[in-house]
């Protein structure tokens, strides 16, 4: 089945804003979770999942369903239960807990996250912290992202435009709480980066979309979903999403599989390529 692009609703700004709604209601619930404790299973690959991951997806599907009927939405724990929609030009990327890890960990950096994919680039996304009471969100149509302050169950105060900043020298990058995997360490050290801030989840994209970081190496694998809100935002603010041979990064390949990425701000970047194992 292919879903054109057409079918999205007409108003883009009233679309986005029910997105950034919707992640702020799912925040919500993940927050319950995350102060009142919620048992942890695992996974057929071993990752951890919880209750917050599953009632915060079941939120943004239903809320989709509303503001965008007939758009297919690939969501983690669905496409895990094997429940995965054909999808076409159009469609939904839905990770309801990105950094489940962290959340068990009682860390506070986990987000939920909703992007939107037209013709196999992110086009929409919203990033939501509620443990850093933090919301970006971001349209690469209109060229603009912004970020605002949201407590959980709170109002979204007053929001403000984000770009990409002009690289420091050395760079700053970001990069995941488990980043000492050799072929990081090999672009880092390549690429005069001597700062690295550890980070979980996405908010490594953010960083850089709002300009507190310039460069964030990813050569281990990922899914779409884990990308694709946090790519939206910073694409918005003026970044771009590189694969491992430099070309913008795809949405849509087989079986939402990401095997590597290199995300910047105006930081231009080595290739990723020469440094995978």
């Amino acid at each position: 089945m292919t879903v054109p692009t057409s079918s999205l609703p007409p108003d883009r700004p009233a679309l986005l804003r029910a997105l950034v709604a919707l992640a702020g209601e799912a925040g919500d619930i993940v927050w319950d979770h995350f102060v009142g404790g919620c048992a942890v299973s695992a996974k057929a690959d071993e990752s951890p999942v919880t209750a917050a991951d599953h009632e915060a997806e079941a939120a943004i599907l239903a809320g989709l369903a509303v503001h965008a009927p007939g758009v297919p939405v690939v969501a983690e724990e669905e496409a895990a239960a094997g429940r995965v929609p054909a999808t076409g030009a159009c469609f939904f990327l839905v990770d309801p807990l990105d950094g489940t890890r962290e959340f068990v960990a009682r860390g506070d950096d986990f987000t939920v996250n909703i992007g939107l994919i037209e013709d196999g680039a992110p086009t929409l996304g919203v990033v939501y912290a509620p443990a850093r009471s933090a919301l970006y969100w971001g349209d690469t149509a209109a060229g603009e992202a912004w970020q605002a302050k949201r407590t959980p169950h709170g109002q979204t105060e007053a929001a403000e435009r984000i770009t990409v900043r002009t690289p420091v020298d050395p760079p700053c990058a970001v990069a995941s709480r488990n980043n000492g995997n050799p072929p990081t360490l090999a672009w880092l050290a390549a690429s005069g980066a001597t700062e690295c801030v550890s980070i979980g989840s996405s908010l490594k994209f953010v960083l850089i979309a709002s300009g507190e970081a310039d460069v964030y190496p990813r050569p281990a694998p990922t899914m779409e979903w884990d990308t694709a809100a946090g790519d939206a935002v910073l694409r918005a603010a003026g970044g771009r999403v590189l694969d491992c041979d430099g070309a913008a990064l795809a949405y849509g390949k087989p079986r939402f599989f990401n095997p590597g990425f290199l995300a910047t701000g105006r930081f231009d970047p080595l290739p990723l390529r020469p440094f995978l194992a």
